[in-house]
């Protein structure tokens, strides 16, 4: 926009003083070439490294009234697609490519080039593969007059070269504690996508429920929202459902928690939040406290009896934000990356600290 208004300002100083009124109106015409330029690019199959010959691809602009369709195509023998026109607005574009009904999104940020972008996709598969729970975390917030918000976070790695789909049992197993009744938000993001709601399913396990969302190669997040009721020093249990690399437990700046078999990480300078690291597959602590600036009452939005969308796995759509009755669910989510990114920096420094006190003593 910036170059536009410099060159039509160009062009007015050029008519004014030399050319005539035509002129002016070429030069006006060629400041926005670059608003209505062409979309190109070509997609290739992660799996097989060639590629991706007749899939279907569609241009998208961001704009205030949400996501919207410019125009779709489909790729030719090459992999190589085109559109005429660019995703004009103030707005981010996005390129989406379907395959084995899993999409695939590049993401162009205004200012960015709009030719020779390169989309990866994968062939999908329903086994699991080279996946793994590298990191789950979960935040505890009590409240002050109110129940308890519990924040839980997956981040799921895939190192392999296909997909895992699995419509039916899901690619995520967890554990919801009877308290919460059967209401939890669930959101998962892929590596080339943004947040977006996922549906939930009990599973034959009691208390164990599936989430229902593709595992792209990359790193895929899960993240959970639930509430149970609190009260200041009694006993909560949990229990893990997944075979985590590394599960942490993360108690805000404000709550005391305590527990046996838990490794102390230490606090979070930043935050304060405090870092507890756990090796089994079960949990009982006692909490005290409330979480600074979480208010009394605000659960899931999700109603026990409201019916949860069939999840096609495949659809990305712009959910306006709820910040306002949100507000303990960001500060959460921030806690428990800040609190994470602390707790491996302890692991990291630690042995070098404990060799050095050994050397000290001798």
């Amino acid at each position: 926009m910036r170059n536009n208004t410099i060159l039509s300002e160009a062009g007015r100083g050029l008519a004014n003083h030399v050319l005539p009124a035509r002129a002016c109106m070429a030069i006006v015409l060629l400041a926005a070439l670059p608003l209505s330029g062409a979309v190109t690019g070509t997609v290739v199959n992660g799996t097989t490294g060639t590629p991706q010959a007749d899939a279907s691809v569609v241009l998208y602009r961001f704009g205030q009234g949400g996501m919207e369709a410019v125009a779709n195509t489909k790729t030719d023998a090459q992999g190589n697609f085109t559109f005429a026109q660019s995703p004009a607005g103030p707005g981010p574009g996005m390129v989406r490519v379907e395959v084995d009904d899993v999409t695939y999104n590049r993401i162009m940020p205004p200012g960015t080039p709009t030719t020779g972008v390169t989309v990866r996709v994968y062939n999908a598969t329903g086994q699991a593969g080279a996946v793994k729970i590298a990191k789950h975390m979960i935040l505890f917030q009590p409240s002050s007059s109110g129940p308890m918000t519990v924040n839980e976070t997956f981040l799921v790695e895939n190192t392999g070269k296909t997909t895992w789909v699995d419509p039916v049992k899901g690619t995520l197993r967890f554990y919801l504690p009877a308290a919460a009744q059967d209401k939890v938000e669930a959101t998962g993001a892929a590596p080339d996508g943004m947040s977006v709601p996922i549906p939930t399913a009990k599973t034959a396990v009691p208390q164990v429920y599936a989430a229902k969302f593709e595992v792209k190669p990359g790193e895929t997040r899960f993240d959970l929202n639930y509430s149970v009721p609190y009260t200041a020093g009694a006993a909560y249990a949990g229990k893990i459902a997944t075979q985590d690399e590394n599960t942490y437990l993360v108690a805000p700046s404000g709550v005391t928690l305590e527990g046996a078999g838990l490794q102390d990480l230490g606090e979070e300078p930043k935050t304060h939040a405090h870092i507890f690291g756990l090796a089994a597959q079960a949990y009982r602590i006692q909490l005290t406290g409330a979480a600074e600036g979480a208010g009394g009452g605000a659960g899931p939005a999700t109603d026990a009896g409201a019916e949860q969308p069939e999840s096609s796995g495949s659809r990305i759509e712009v959910i306006p934000p709820r910040v306002n009755n949100k507000a303990g669910l960001i500060v959460g989510l921030a806690l428990g990356i800040l609190g994470l990114g602390f707790a491996l920096l302890y692991r990291a420094q630690a042995p070098a600290a404990q060799e050095s006190n050994e050397r000290g003593r001798g």
